[in-house]
């Protein structure tokens, strides 16, 4: 009884030595998805592709035919071909010795449209947008129109203003783009004030600059309006306002323009220096 369990250990042993032996080889040998992986590409198929041409896809590839597959340069075709803008997809793939490439083109805009805009025509919107009738659509170049507008209407004190991107899909990867436009109210100037202006008062220095503030009973007109172009111009007529009165060293630090708490009005701030040659009079500056 002994003996037979002795053979039976050794023939047990015996077997898991074979097993282990006949397994080592395969172990060291590739899989066949890393083989092929590793393999020479043969040809580059394109398909999706409505209006742009195959050669032109494959200009875009950091491999060609005869090249090894190489993961890093399949990474860096996809972020090649996307960079086109003419992508709204890309894919690539392994499809035996090949490689298959499948693209979902954007679309084409039919026509360009807006809506809601009663104070900006529609010429000064068309020049303002870079997306235009045949050219390709991307979100991206929507969303940067969206900015685009957004900075017309601010330029007019407009801040409550927004606007929505709407696409309208035709046939033939057609699309029509159009911007329905919330115009809001204009942000009226509520207060203008000076610091440092200790030569002349505040109402001499309003009577200088072309924005004006608003008040309960005048009607909204574009100098009360918030305009950050114009604050360059109020600047500069503030500092010529100083140097006709013999202050050569006045510099106006800054003109700044905070939105209240509800949004409907801005405050403008203008900082002064008259600097150490001023001829500063001792007339403090009276806000009414």
């Amino acid at each position: 009884m002994c003996k037979s369990g002795g053979w039976h250990v050794i023939l047990v042993a015996a077997a898991a030595f074979l097993a282990v032996t006949a397994a080592e080889p395969v172990l060291k040998l590739a899989s066949p998805a890393q083989a092929q992986s590793a393999g020479a590409i043969r040809d580059i198929r394109v398909t999706g592709n409505r209006r742009v041409e195959p050669e032109t896809v494959r200009s875009y590839l950091k491999f060609t035919v005869g090249d090894a597959y190489d993961p890093a340069k399949i990474d860096q075709s996809l972020k090649a071909l996307f960079a086109t803008g003419l992508f709204a997809d890309v894919r690539i793939e392994r499809e035996g010795p090949g490689v298959l490439i499948t693209v979902v083109e954007n679309p084409v805009i039919n026509q360009v449209a807006f809506e809601g805009n009663r104070e900006v025509d529609k010429d000064a919107l068309t020049a303002e947008v870079q997306l235009k009738p045949r050219s390709v659509f991307t979100r991206a170049r929507a969303q940067a129109d969206v900015q685009r507008i957004l900075d017309v209407y601010r330029r007019q004190g407009r801040y409550a203003a927004s606007v929505d991107p709407k696409i309208i899909e035709l046939d033939d990867n057609r699309v029509n783009v159009v911007f329905e436009i919330n115009e809001g109210a204009a942000n009226k100037v509520k207060a203008i004030n000076f610091i440092g202006n200790r030569a002349f008062t505040d109402t001499q220095l309003r009577d200088v600059i072309s924005t004006t503030q608003s008040s309960l009973f005048d009607f909204i007109k574009g100098t009360n309006i918030y305009d950050p172009d114009r604050m360059a111009l109020d600047k500069e007529l503030v500092r010529q306002y100083y140097l006709k009165n013999g202050y050569a060293d006045i510099r106006v630090v800054s003109a700044g323009a905070e939105l209240d708490r509800d949004g409907s009005g801005f405050y403008i701030t203008f900082v002064v220096s008259l600097g150490k040659s001023s001829q500063w009079q001792g007339r403090p500056s009276t806000s009414p």
